[in-house]
């Protein structure tokens, strides 16, 4: 399925018959009507650099799937998630709620599944690989989560996790709460993770091959600024298709600046960035403590090269 295509027509666009009303030929008449809002979380989509990067980053951790493979991505977000199934296999999805599963099931037609007290609606061993996508942090128990995900893996399955970096000194942290980017209006329980918290939460049941981190200053800061400015519009675009087409065109009018930006970020160099991703092995489960260096660093922090969360402030 190509993005703008839900199965429900051309572009997106449904016919609707009215009752009663006949054409020449005797049949109803079709009467076209306005995209719905999940055609237009696809448009925001080709028109959004932030979303178009983290699913360029995801996808290339992922590598291509076998065919004979079966993934899981837990998320909210039925464009990300029709994304990935576009890199093979067989892929399921299970949302937090009932209105992103129902979202989610428009745009990707089949396999949708509701997340429940935090525990995954599978059976054991089932999968061959697992994407958690900007979902850990807005879970009450993250760790119950992993231990979900832990059990829904096949031995030596894959785990993906994706979600915010936590950075202390960060320049856009006050500048969020001054703009109204809390935790709360974002949905989260925790503002994030730094690579040492992430770390310690997979160790009991996952060894931890690759974390890198990406979204830098100059492209994080307009997101920042492009959030407040179309918040109104987004409150008001689950039932105002005008606020969707707004949106849209307001992000076709920022993708050149947000390239920008982007250009301007490859001068930061090696500093930290604001998205975190990290890749794990599934091995058999044992409670583990994290031995801790002389300096008071962990191990992982040593093979990173410093102490976590310490970066630049941008």
């Amino acid at each position: 399925m190509t993005a703008g295509q839900d199965g429900r027509g051309k572009a997106g666009w449904t016919t609707a018959v009215r009752p009663g009303i006949k054409d020449g030929m005797g049949d109803p008449t079709p009467e076209p009507e306005a995209p719905a809002p999940d055609d237009w979380h696809l448009k925001l989509f080709e028109k959004s650099l932030p979303l178009q990067a983290r699913l360029a980053e995801i996808a290339s951790m992922v590598g291509r799937v076998p065919v004979n493979q079966t993934w899981l991505d837990v998320s909210g977000d039925g464009v990300s998630s029709g994304q990935l199934r576009r890199l093979g296999g067989t892929w399921h999805t299970a949302t937090p709620d009932d209105a992103s599963a129902a979202s989610t099931l428009r745009l990707v037609g089949e396999r949708v599944e509701r997340i429940r007290e935090g525990r995954l609606p599978f059976g054991d061993s089932l999968f061959d690989g697992v994407v958690i996508l900007d979902q850990l942090e807005r879970m009450p128990d993250d760790a119950l989560l992993i231990a979900e995900c832990h059990r829904v893996l096949k031995p030596a399955g894959r785990l993906l996790v994706h979600a915010p970096h936590l950075k202390k000194r960060a320049l856009l942290r006050p500048a969020r709460r001054l703009l109204g980017m809390t935790d709360e209006a974002l949905g989260r329980v925790r503002p994030g993770y730094t690579e040492s918290v992430l770390f310690d939460l997979l160790k009991d049941g996952f060894d931890v091959q690759e974390a890198r981190s990406y979204g830098r200053f100059f492209v994080e800061a307009l997101d920042l600024l492009a959030w407040r400015g179309e918040r109104p519009l987004s409150l008001a675009a689950g039932a105002d298709a005008g606020s969707l087409e707004k949106l849209v065109l307001r992000r076709a009018r920022l993708y050149p600046v947000f390239q920008f930006a982007a250009g301007m970020d490859t001068l930061l160099g090696l500093t930290k960035g604001y998205r975190l991703i990290v890749r794990a092995r599934r091995r058999p489960w044992r409670p583990r403590r994290a031995p801790v260096l002389a300096d008071g660093r962990s191990i992982a922090e040593a093979a990173l090269g410093g102490k976590i969360g310490t970066a630049a402030p941008f």
